[in-house]
């Protein structure tokens, strides 16, 4: 089983939303990684989401891109980044999903990879060309070693397609705030609220809310209407800005209790 299940489970106990960081995995090194999700899950993430660097991010928008850029030429491969997640696991238990495209998973092979992935201590995928429609085999070789596999909804899914999502997704659903890729925003949709109750009318799956938040003032505002937010561009911008340097991690994790702090009011 999972954590990420027992995690949700336990924050509508605590009748809270969770925090979500994404970073890239290998930005700026793999050494800074490991360095900023320990700072990650010190200032109180619950789950995390480490993105697998890949050529071609379509659904991410520049920040994210340049950060697949900038870990490709260390370069990073998934056995360095489950060699990650496992040297996590000696210090943290918080849920990690490994956040990709179906290309470097294929290549990777579907069982090789759910099995790996487990015994390194991952706990879900979310590969953002692979819906239901085509998942099968992620699906089924993930499931295999009690691993998540999360899928997408956005602002245009009709009620046909969150019921068929929702029945082939597991551990949470992931709603696109925003018709567009990833990046910060200024103001977050007016509508947002009103399509988590549509979704929320049609599955007891949890519901996170992701693309365009980049404040504490959104995350409070996100809080309030799902189970969890998500902030990646945000968080990568101060990577980019400070690059490998040995405060690093200290800014990320001081930037990540901000915006935890969101929810905490």
């Amino acid at each position: 089983m999972s954590r990420i299940g027992p995690l949700f489970d336990a924050l509508r106990e605590e009748v809270r939303a969770g925090f979500i960081p994404f970073v890239t995995a290998g930005d700026p090194t793999s050494a800074r990684t490991e360095e900023i999700l320990d700072a990650l899950a010190n200032a109180g993430a619950d789950l995390i989401e480490l993105g697998v660097p890949f050529t071609d991010p379509m659904a991410d928008g520049p920040t994210i891109q340049a950060a697949s850029q900038r870990a490709l030429k260390n370069p990073i491969r998934i056995e360095d980044i489950l060699d990650i997640v496992s040297r996590f696991r000696k210090k943290h238990q918080i849920p990690i999903v490994l956040f990709g495209y179906a290309n470097p998973f294929l290549v990777y092979g579907w069982d090789r990879l759910a099995a790996d992935s487990a015994s390194a201590g991952v706990d879900g995928f979310l590969c953002v060309d692979m819906p239901p429609d085509e998942g099968a085999p992620l699906r089924d070789a993930a499931r295999k070693h009690d691993l998540d596999v999360i899928y997408l909804l956005a602002p245009t899914s009709t009620p046909e397609r969150r019921k068929y999502v929702a029945k082939h997704a597991s551990g949470f659903l992931y709603y696109v705030s925003v018709t567009g890729v990833t990046g910060a925003r200024e103001k977050l949709r007016e509508d947002i609220d009103r399509h988590i109750k549509e979704i929320r009318q049609e599955t007891d799956l949890p519901v996170a809310v992701g693309f365009g938040i980049s404040t504490p003032e959104h995350v409070r505002e996100i809080a309030t209407i799902s189970d969890a937010a998500v902030v990646g561009s945000a968080i990568v911008k101060i990577i980019e800005k400070i690059g490998d340097e040995p405060e690093l991690a200290a800014k990320v994790g001081e930037f990540a209790r901000s915006l935890k702090a969101g929810i905490d009011e």
